[in-house]
């Protein structure tokens, strides 16, 4: 697996999370798995080995020499690609959000690392790139190692955590990344007049996966598509979803070292002490029987919070508190202070991440807004089911998926009404407490393991 990050050691998203349990998952099922990454500054890595001291590549006209560290975790080896004067910065895409001007070149040396390793260190029978920083990886093995015989057999998966990150380039960067100019055309790396890491993938693989059924279907649209969507239509042969997993260890009320009681799905009378506790962490009124509505999100306008902001003071006239966990963009933070401003009993809000306060409105909450405009997995609604805390989504990729009419709500329309409305269709079952208990525990039956996507992953790998 070739990526541009991994939890526990360098994570920004959902796909440092994919990362961090999918390659275990694949081990345990009795795959060989070996991840490869860059080696930032940022990175947390506590203990590693190298495994190779000076691998000299070349990028166009620009020389490296690379060294390759190692750290074994739940049997997978992950691959440290070591190159200070590209991944030696404070950040791992960006700085103050502004993009790194040499990122083709740093993402163009990982594709080529990964080539390196593959022959020097651990021969794949599959290479699986991941979003657009491993994009190039299927063009440079197709293009430039063809007659290898290192690489006979060898087979490309390109799975596509989010469209919305392609990897687009000037046209000219096409000779700093060593690629011959006959691939630059429509049907090669060429996207609207720039060079695409993405396309590369997309053109270049074997297979290609989304991270849900319903999104792989979504991304064939003009809606969804980012200007992707004939390029995937024309490839929807090789085109499937697998719905990502979540990693039950770290989320599970049972055993969660973050909550302050716990509960399960033969026994969630604690859930009203983790409710009781989170009331008290953000001020509100200790009321145990009013509905709590929680959100742990990014604030950034793919999550669909302007569509709550429209509704927000009719929600409000509701008896039902809120508990808001998340940070990004200030318009959507200014938003959410300005109505616990103006409703301090009822909005309780959070303008950070933090790790453990997450878990305790998992736990605490009743229910769980997720009004996204698209979501190709989402984790915090299978988070939510565990939980026993029922969602509230937009049916929408993963989300679409993963919430049922028998533990959850979902609305359709990106419409404020439509989510209103459905909000209010949640807090009138909430009143009926014998058929609200029972939604929780069909939620919290169900199996989003990533077990169950890797024996889906093994399946595309062996056909």
């Amino acid at each position: 697996m070739v990526t541009s990050e991994a939890a526990p050691f360098v994570k920004t998203g959902g796909l440092g999370d994919v990362l961090g349990s999918l390659p275990a998952a694949l081990v345990k099922r009795g795959d060989d798995v070996a991840v490869v990454l860059p080696r930032y500054r940022i990175a947390e890595i506590p203990h590693s080995e190298r495994v190779w001291y000076s691998m000299p590549l070349n990028l166009g006209a620009h020389r490296f020499s690379i060294a390759v560290d190692q750290v074994v975790l739940h049997g997978v080896r992950y691959l440290f690609v070591d190159c200070p004067p590209l991944y030696d910065r404070a950040g791992v895409y960006n700085e103050h959000g502004v993009d790194y001007g040499d990122n083709h070149i740093r993402f163009g040396i990982l594709n080529q690392a990964a080539l390196g390793i593959a022959r020097n260190i651990f021969r794949p029978d599959v290479f699986h790139a991941h979003d657009w920083p491993a994009g190039l990886l299927p063009c440079y093995l197709r293009a430039g190692y063809a007659g290898d015989p290192t690489f006979f057999g060898a087979k490309c998966v390109l799975t596509i955590h989010n469209l919305g990150y392609q990897g687009n380039f000037p046209a000219w960067t096409l000779g700093d990344l060593g690629l011959d100019a006959s691939l630059y055309h429509p049907e090669g790396l060429e996207f609207y007049g720039r060079l695409s890491f993405l396309k590369a993938g997309v053109v270049w693989s074997d297979a290609i996966t989304t991270v849900s059924p319903t999104y792989a279907q979504e991304i064939q649209t003009p809606e969804f598509g980012f200007g992707f969507d004939g390029l995937l239509r024309s490839r929807a042969y090789k085109l499937s979803g697998i719905l990502n997993g979540v990693d039950y260890e770290q989320w599970d009320p049972s055993n969660d070292p973050y909550i302050p009681a716990h509960y399960s799905a033969s026994d969630f009378s604690n859930k009203r002490t983790c409710k009781v506790a989170l009331l008290e962490a953000l001020g509100l009124p200790k009321d145990a029987e009013r509905p709590l509505i929680g959100v742990v999100s990014r604030f950034v306008y793919q999550k669909g919070f302007d569509l709550f902001g429209e509704i927000a003071g009719q929600v409000a006239s509701e008896d039902v508190a809120m508990a808001i966990l998340g940070s990004g963009e200030r318009a959507i933070e200014d938003m959410f202070l300005h109505f616990a401003r103006v409703h301090p009993d009822q909005f309780g809000v959070r303008i950070v991440y933090n790790n453990a306060f997450a878990h305790l409105i998992e736990a605490g909450s009743d229910m769980f807004l997720m009004p996204s405009r698209y979501e190709p997995s989402g984790l915090s609604q299978m988070y939510s089911l565990r939980y026993g805390t029922v969602p509230i989504v937009r049916a929408t990729g993963g989300l679409e998926d993963s919430v049922h009419d028998d533990s959850g709500f979902k609305f359709s329309g990106y419409d404020p009404q439509a989510m209103l409305a459905v909000i209010r269709e949640a807090l009138a079952a909430y009143r009926d407490r014998t058929g609200w208990e029972q939604r929780m525990r069909h939620g919290m039956a169900k199996d989003f393991s990533w077990d169950v996507s890797a024996a889906k992953y093994q399946e595309l790998y062996r056909a």
